[in-house]
C-alpha cells in the first residue's frame, strides 16, 4: 500500500462521494415533483443526469488512463459535479423543463467519476494480496451510500424541503474532493505501457469488453439489471405516495435495499473466493427479478420485504462485477473499462427511468412487472448478445 494514503482514506472518500450521488437521484426526483407537479418531468430530470454518462464515461476513462495523477482529475470532476447539482436546483422552476434537463445531462457527463472512475484506482491503493478483500469493501461503499443517501434525501425532504436535499447531496460530493486529490499517482511503467492512439482511445474500453467473453457476459447482465433498477426508481415516488402515505417515504425503500445489500456484502467479504463472481452476477439478477415481482403487489409489508430481497441481489452482484473487471482488465486500460462499464450501467438506468415514469403513471403494477421481467432476462444474456448490441 502506498505510503501516506490508506485504504481508509480511499473508502471514506468513496462513501462521501457515493452517498451524495445516491442522495442526488431521489432528491432530484422529489424536487422535480415538488416544483413541477409532474411525475414525467421529475423522471426526465433524473434520466437527463444519468443518460449522458454513455459519453462521459469513455472520455473520462481515457483521460484517467493517460493521467500521471488521476486523483487530481477525479477531484476536479467531483467538484464540477457538485456545482452542476447546484445549477440544476437554481434552474428548476425558473427555466423551461427542457433547459433544466439539458443542464442535468451536462452534469451527468461526470457521473462515472463517482463510480467506475474511483474504483479503477483501487489496485494502486491495495496490493495484490489484499485486492479481493479491498474489492469487497469498495463494493460495500456503494451499499453504504445507497443506505445513507436515499434515507437522508427522504428525511431532509420531509423536514427541510426537497430543494435542501439537493443542496446536501452536492455538499457530500464536494467533501470527497480532498480524498480524491490525494490518490496515489500512476507508476511510469503503467502509464507508458502500450499507449493508445487518440483516435482509438475512446473505444478501447468497448473493444476489450467485447473481446473477453466473461467480461462481456458480466457487463451485459449488470447493464440489463440496471435498466430494471431504473424502472423501479421511477416508481418509487408513486409507491411512497400511494402505498406508504407520502412521496418522500418511497426513498426509504432504497435504504432498505441498501441495508440488506450491505449485510450480504459483509458476509461475502469474509469469503471473497467462496463462489465464482461470474455465477454471482447472474444469480443476483434472478434475485432482483423475484424482488421486483413481489413489489408489484404494492402492499406495505410486501413492499418492504421486496426491498430487502432486492438488496440481497444487488449488493453481491456489484461486488462480483468488480471482481470480474479487475480480473479481466489490462492495467493500462483499467480506467476505460471501469468507466465504460459504469457508463453503460448508468445509461441503462436512465433508460429504465425514462420508460418507467410514464408507465408507472399509467399502471404502477404494470411498470414493476416489466421491471421484474427485465431483471429476469438479464440472467440469461451472453457475450454474443453483447457483441450484437455493441456493434
Amino acid at each position: 500500500m502506498p505510503k501516506g494514503y490508506s485504504i481508509r482514506s480511499y473508502l471514506a472518500g468513496a462513501v462521501a462521494a457515493r452517498s451524495g450521488d445516491e442522495m442526488s437521484g431521489p432528491a432530484l426526483l422529489l424536487a422535480g415533483l415538488a416544483l413541477t407537479g409532474s411525475t414525467t418531468d421529475a423522471s426526465s430530470l433524473l434520466a437527463g443526469i444519468t443518460i449522458s454518462a454513455a459519453i462521459g464515461g469513455p472520455v473520462l476513462g481515457a483521460l484517467l488512463d493517460r493521467a500521471a495523477r488521476p486523483g487530481r482529475l477525479l477531484a476536479g470532476a467531483l467538484a464540477l459535479y457538485a456545482a452542476g447539482l447546484g445549477a440544476i436546483l437554481v434552474a428548476l422552476g425558473r427555466l423551461p423543463v427542457a433547459c433544466t434537463v439539458l443542464l442535468a445531462a451536462l452534469t451527468g457527463l461526470l457521473g462515472p467519476a463517482l463510480s467506475g472512475g474511483w474504483t479503477a484506482q483501487l489496485p494502486r491503493v491495495a496490493t495484490d494480496g489484499h485486492l479481493p478483500r479491498a474489492n469487497a469493501l469498495d463494493a460495500m461503499t456503494f451499499s453504504a451510500a445507497s443506505l445513507a443517501g436515499p434515507a437522508l434525501a427522504g428525511v431532509v425532504a420531509q423536514t427541510l424541503g426537497a430543494s435542501t436535499a439537493v443542496v446536501v447531496s452536492a455538499a457530500l460530493v464536494a467533501t470527497a474532493v480532498p480524498a480524491a486529490w490525494r490518490l496515489p499517482s500512476r507508476s511510469g511503467a503503467a502509464r507508458d505501457a502500450r499507449p493508445t492512439p487518440a483516435a482509438g482511445a475512446l473505444g478501447a474500453g468497448f473493444r476489450v469488453i467485447r473481446r473477453r467473453p466473461l467480461l462481456a457476459r458480466a457487463t451485459l447482465t449488470s447493464v440489463v439489471s440496471c435498466a430494471a433498477q431504473g424502472m423501479l426508481a421511477a416508481c418509487v415516488p408513486l409507491l411512497g405516495a400511494r402505498v406508504l402515505g407520502a412521496a418522500g417515504r418511497g426513498a426509504l425503500l432504497f435504504s432498505c435495499a441498501a441495508a440488506s445489500a450491505l449485510a450480504a456484502n459483509a458476509v461475502l467479504a469474509r469469503r471473497p473466493r467462496s463462489v465464482t463472481p461470474d455465477t454471482i452476477v447472474r444469480a443476483g439478477a434472478l434475485v432482483q427479478a423475484a424482488a421486483l415481482a413481489l413489489a408489484a403487489t404494492a402492499r406495505p409489508a410486501t413492499l418492504v420485504v421486496a426491498a430487502l430481497v432486492l438488496g440481497i441481489g444487488e449488493g453481491p452482484q456489484l461486488t462480483a462485477l468488480f471482481a470480474v473487471r479487475h480480473r479481466e482488465a489490462p492495467d493500462h486500460l483499467r480506467g476505460r473499462i471501469f468507466t465504460t462499464g459504469a457508463s453503460l450501467k448508468i445509461t441503462a438506468f436512465a433508460l429504465g427511468v425514462a420508460v418507467g415514469g410514464p408507465l408507472a403513471t399509467w399502471s404502477l403494477p404494470g411498470a414493476l412487472t416489466m421491471a421484474a421481467g427485465t431483471a429476469a432476462g438479464a440472467a440469461f444474456v451472453g457475450p454474443l448478445s453483447f457483441r450484437t448490441l455493441a456493434g
